[in-house]
């Protein structure tokens, strides 16, 4: 995907007057595998939730200039970072499970001798915490956040089925510490991103953007709209929204769209349809942007102290807005 020599003017804000143009981002031109190969170190490929680096690059070169800092708090194997850095842009990324951090560390110093010109700097820990910590050093420094939430136990990984042996797995879970949001329910998983986005706040420069990749899935057939619970936890954590993009998983081949579903979708797909149900792949992920605003609104300062502090960041009331 071509970027943009300059990055393009930051849409209005939702209350602002006029309509909040649509965009469409094509980050699906080629596959994921063959947009990291020769790129990232080959043990990337076994993270089960990896953001698209067409995606992570058109963020970047949209929302930053060469020099500015980017943040990523859950950086996994540093998708992130490593399109930052080669734009020309210093990033840091936080990340709980150390063999990913571990990982993402090892791209940065791929990327350095790529020739990428950014530094990049990863930490592992806990984002709830580590992102608050890094307040004296980083305070009003960050231009873009730029991040994805875990999808926990709907990631998929890599299967391959053999006839008369069902289908075999691999690459498709996160660690075992039950304490990583990846492992909590929906409700849990986003009072936790809550936290995380609130405690970065002051990290961000007034106006900067905060772009987040979500995508919805099925449970029991029925499609869950995770994308706007979690612009609905951007939005409580104090930030403003802008603009919501999709990035197609498809790729554009002059007017078709080439799918490229995983085997469990297309199982799940043909399944439905063999009992009388039009299901169809979702071939989208969501990009929710939203910025910080030009002064924290009021009262913000008590949920920085007390993250859980906000009603509606308990598990109970979460899980009954993501579902």
């Amino acid at each position: 995907m071509p970027a943009p020599r300059d990055p393009a003017p930051l849409p209005r804000a939702a209350g602002d007057a006029g309509q909040v143009p649509v965009s469409v981002w094509l980050a699906g031109q080629q596959q994921s595998r063959l947009q990291r190969r020769g790129r990232y170190v080959p043990a990337s490929l076994a993270h089960p939730g990896k953001m698209l680096p067409a995606l992570a690059a058109h963020a970047i070169a949209t929302y930053t200039r060469p020099g500015e800092l980017v943040l990523d708090p859950m950086c996994g194997i540093g998708t992130t970072l490593f399109e930052a850095t080669h734009a020309g842009r210093d990033a840091v990324g936080i990340e709980y499970e150390s063999r990913w951090g571990f990982l993402a560390a090892r791209n940065l110093r791929h990327a350095t001798h790529q020739g990428a010109t950014g530094h990049g700097t990863v930490l592992i820990g806990d984002s709830r915490h580590i992102a608050p910590a890094l307040e004296t050093e980083l305070a009003g420094r960050v231009a873009l956040l730029l991040t994805s939430p875990p999808y926990g136990r709907t990631v998929h990984g890599q299967a391959k089925p053999t006839p008369g042996g069902g289908v075999a797995k691999w690459d498709h879970s996160y660690g075992r510490d039950k304490a990583n949001l990846a492992h909590q329910n929906t409700g849990a998983l986003l009072a936790g991103f809550t936290t995380i986005l609130r405690g970065a706040l002051p990290l961000l420069r007034p106006g900067a953007t905060l772009v987040i990749t979500a995508r919805p899935w099925r449970h029991q057939g029925l499609l869950i709209d995770f994308p706007t619970a979690v612009l609905d936890a951007a939005i409580r954590a104090g930030y403003q929204p802008v603009q919501r993009c999709v990035a197609l998983l498809a790729a554009v081949r002059d007017s078709d769209l080439v799918a490229r579903g995983s085997f469990f979708q297309l199982q799940q797909a043909r399944a439905a349809r063999a009992h009388g149900r039009p299901l169809h792949l979702a071939q989208h992920e969501d990009v929710l942007v939203l910025r910080r605003p030009p002064e924290a609104p009021a009262g913000l300062a008590g949920h920085l102290a007390d993250p859980h502090s906000h009603p509606a960041d308990t598990p109970a009331e979460a899980e009954r807005r993501a579902a």
